[in-house]
């Protein structure tokens, strides 16, 4: 995964399916919190599946963010089987969501 800095308050992680997801969001955990108001997309393109250890990542990622004042959190291109957890969960109603990398670049530009 590519875990880079679209601007100086944008942070943009292309993730992968597990092992890579796991420690994608893990290295962007790190990178957040030593930054104060930083918005993140997280393009889905490549994840096929979740598993409920992603989940519990995606959801303390959410918390940090939320908890403090950080930033955006928008989740990208999530393709239909990931889509499926996310509504049988009901996470879809407390992630953002964006059908591409740009829409999600546009709304964090736009929402600040």
């Amino acid at each position: 995964m590519a875990v880079k800095d679209w601007s100086e308050n944008i942070i943009v992680g292309e993730l992968q399916d597990d092992p890579l997801f796991s420690e994608d969001l893990n290295m962007l955990q790190e990178m957040i919190e030593s930054r104060q108001n930083c918005n993140v997309v997280l393009d889905f393109a490549n994840v096929n599946y979740l598993n409920s250890s992603n989940i519990a990542k995606l959801l303390k990622l959410r918390k940090h963010m939320i908890g403090n004042g950080n930033g955006k959190l928008r989740l990208c291109a999530i393709n239909t089987g990931v889509w499926g957890v996310f509504l049988v969960t009901g996470l879809d109603k407390i992630f953002d969501f964006c059908d591409n990398v740009a829409s999600g670049l546009a709304s964090v530009q736009l929402e600040a």
